[in-house]
Formats: structure tokens, sequence, C-alpha cells
């Protein structure tokens, strides 16, 4: 045997120089993610050229690992629409992954309200292109097991995990099991969760009789149903959940079985990976900036299970960042890129939900839908800024916190719009502003110096 073979030997016998988990083979202990929000992506990005988007791409790439929500779905029309979308009928060219890849990504969230607009091919064949392209994916699978399983990415730095799940979606995009030998329902991964709609006493009353009148309490053989003498404050009617209480207001609880089972997904995840990253999908709220209550629970449920940091996304505008037992949790980056005007095809069902013929066009469509630029996203700056979240750990700690304010083409033509750069100037600040304030009821406290936003993690 040659001494060097026999040092090696010996070496790893006695335990010297083994691999263990978090000290990879550049010995480096910081370690960078970039982290974005949406993308609606059916226009190529490696096209364009401008200092502003190429200084963005190059904090993308900088990362030691870089992540985006796919809010689309890749294929050549195989596949027929579904009878329900999550808004819009999403399909871009499968080459676009490709794209993704060249601006840096390395991995993409795939558990969103349009995982399912063109049903099982759709997403299979989505899944095939984003494979193709070497990016890992999260979120979807032929069973409810497989579309809640982690994912995971092989860095010299590091190995990271990526779960991916929505609260938003149409039913038929859900995930299921396999029982008395059906075959399992593929899907996405789903945190579903129950409404309850407080009224004040006087209106719940007057709902109860309305209900009644209506013969929305009367079952079968005369039977009453949603409704209990015996349990006066609460009311099932017109498919929902009421109750008495001193103001207006909606309740949510997300299902307890659906939390469980994710949550054990995450605590595996973070004991056999470097980083664990959560995203979810999640349109919920009473107002575009602000998330339902319940998915503050949600997101600090995921953090107590082993995650490092929590992506939101959804609701097509930034809200606040926590920093929750020194974890970050993004209730909302945003959109990355917001490009659902410039689709090839849609549906008739599209065009028949605006009354167009058979002579109207995509061009059409956007005019009808959002009466030429005058209502809806063309006309709320929110939908077009964002930030790139960059957070930076070392040895697991997280020890710094950047925001790059990017803005999508407010105001610019139909054709332009919806692609990403870096925000200067006053813009920049508005957006890193808006950051501030959005933060603020989480404690968290950010600065504007330089262009970007600093989180203060003291």
């Amino acid at each position: 045997m040659k001494l060097s073979v026999f040092i090696l030997a010996l070496a790893l016998i006695m335990g010297i120089g083994a691999p263990v988990l978090g000290q990879h083979e550049d010995g480096s202990s910081e370690f960078k993610m970039a982290l974005t929000g949406d993308s609606i992506i059916t226009r190529k990005l490696s096209v364009y050229k401008e200092p502003e988007f190429l200084e963005m791409i190059d904090i993308i790439r900088d990362a030691d690992v870089a992540f985006t929500n796919l809010e689309m779905l890749f294929h050549d029309y195989e596949p027929y629409p579904m009878a329900e979308s999550g808004g819009t009928w999403m399909r871009a060219a499968p080459s676009l992954a490709d794209d993704l890849v060249w601006a840096g990504f390395d991995m993409v969230a795939r558990a969103n309200n349009h995982t399912g607009d063109y049903g099982v091919l759709g997403m299979n064949l989505t899944t095939k292109y984003v494979a193709e392209s070497g990016m890992i994916q999260a979120g979807v699978g032929n069973s409810l097991a497989e579309a809640r399983e982690a994912k995971f990415l092989e860095t010299s730095k590091a190995r990271v995990s990526l779960i991916s799940l929505s609260s938003s979606f149409a039913r038929h995009m859900s995930a299921g099991k396999s029982r008395d030998n059906h075959p399992a329902r593929p899907g996405l991964n789903p945190l579903r969760y129950s409404t309850t709609y407080v009224l004040p006493q006087e209106q719940f009353t007057s709902l109860v009789d309305t209900a009644r009148k209506l013969g929305e309490l009367n079952g079968q053989d005369g039977e009453s149903r949603g409704y209990n003498a015996e349990e006066p404050n609460k009311l099932t009617a017109f498919g929902k959940n009421f109750t008495v209480g001193d103001n207006l207001e909606v309740l949510n609880k997300a299902n307890d079985q659906d939390l469980n089972e994710i949550t054990a997904v995450i605590n595996n995840a973070s004991r056999v990976s470097d980083y664990t990253i959560v995203t979810m999908h999640a349109h919920e709220g009473e107002k575009r900036s602000e998330p339902a209550p319940f998915l503050h629970d949600v997101a600090r449920a995921m953090i107590d299970a082993g995650a490092d940091t929590f992506v939101g996304h959804g609701p097509h505008a930034l809200r606040g960042i926590e920093i929750y037992k020194g974890k970050p949790i993004f209730y909302s980056l945003g959109d990355f890129m917001f490009q659902n005007e410039t689709l090839d095809r849609l549906p008739s069902d599209s065009y028949e939900a605006f009354g167009l013929g058979e002579n109207a066009h995509l061009a059409d469509w956007n005019d009808e839908r959002y009466a030429k630029d005058t209502r809806s996203f063309p006309t709320v700056p929110d939908v077009w800024e964002a930030v790139i979240a960059e957070p930076k750990f070392k040895d697991g700690k997280l020890i710094s916190l950047k925001l790059y304010p990017i803005e999508l083409g407010f105001g610019k033509a139909r054709q332009v719009r919806g692609r990403p750069i870096l925000a200067k100037g006053e813009l920049a600040k508005k957006i890193i502003s808006d950051m501030i304030e959005r933060s603020a009821p989480y404690g968290t406290k950010i600065r504007y110096e330089n262009g970007i936003g600093i989180v203060d993690l003291d």
C-alpha cells in the first residue's frame, strides 16, 4: 500500500477530515441566499442588457442558492385547459425554464393557484421541463406524499432543502392519498383552512331568518340543518360558517392534519440538510399588503418545525418581515416577474367571461379585463414593486439581511412591463419605506442605506 493511501485510510478511520453536516469542501461557513416572489414569465430574460437589469442578475447569480416561485406552466398545448383556473390559464414556452437558470435560479416552488390550470398533464410536463433545466422543484407530485416531499440542492457549501405549499388553489389542484385501492390524486401540496364569519347579534339573527325563509335550513324529510337551537350562536348556511361576536370579522384556521403532516416533513428535512427553505403561496388577507392572521401562526409553526426561512408569495404585493427566533419570515416578497399580459393563447372560457366573440384575441381580452389599463393590476403600483431578499447565514445563524428593491415597469406598455430591474433613486427609497412600514407591526427595524434596505438584527 502506498504511504499516501495508508495515511488517508488511517485518517478516515480516526475521523480526521471526515465530512460533517454543515462543513463542506470549500471550508466556508457563510451561506448567502437570494429569495424572490412570484415569477410569471412569458418572455425571455437573457436578451436584455440594461445596467440595472444585469446588476440585478449578478445579485441572484452571486448567491449560494437562489429561489423563485414558478407561477407558470411549461408545455406546448398538449393538455386541455381545466374548467377552473387560478384566475388566468398560465402557460409559456418550455425553453423559458432555461432563462430562469441563466438568471441564476437553482430552486423553484411549484405549489400555487396555477399548478392545475392545465390539469395533471400540464403539471407533469412542467415538472419534466423544470427537471431538464437542472433546477430543483418542490410542491407537486403524483400523490399527496410526493407533493409534500422536501427536495434537496447540493452545493459545495451546504445542502439545502425546499418545501413548497399553497393555501390558495382550486379544489381539483390538491393532491390526495391512496386508499381502498384507489390511485392517489396528483396535484399540489395543500394547506387547507376553515373560515368562520363573525357577525354582531342583530345581523346574525337577520341572517338566520333569511336562511330559513329561503329554505336553506330545510333538510330532507323536513329536518332542520345548519342551525340548532341548542347552539344559537352558530349557523352553517350558503356553504359558509357564521357565529356571533362584537364586530364583523373573518376568522381562518389552518387544517390541523395538513399542518401536522407538513411540519413533520420540515422537521425531517431540517435534520438531513444544512438549511431548510419553506415557501408558501397565500392570497389570503383583507388587504393585499397584510397577511390574514392565521398565516402568522402557520409561518411560525414552520420555523418551530426546523425551517431556516419562510418565504411567502401570492398577493402580488410586498408584505412585512418578521424575525422569529432569529429566523426570517417574509410574508410576501411580491412579484419578481409579472408577464401575464403576454401569454400566447387563452381558452374560450377567458373570452366568454368578457363577452368576446370568435374574432377577439389576447389584446382584446387584456383591454376588456383591465378596461384599457384603467382598473385592476395596471393601476396598482404595489403590484409592480418588490424586493430580492438576501439573507446571509454563518454556522446556521442569520448574520445579515439585505433587501434589494426592484421595479417591474409600472405604467409602461404591456409588452414591456412585468420584467424586473433594480429600482433606483426615489422609487427605491419608496419601496424600502413600504417595507419599513409593513414590517413595523412585527417589531422589525429596517433602514434605507445606499439604495437598499438593511434589516437590523441586533
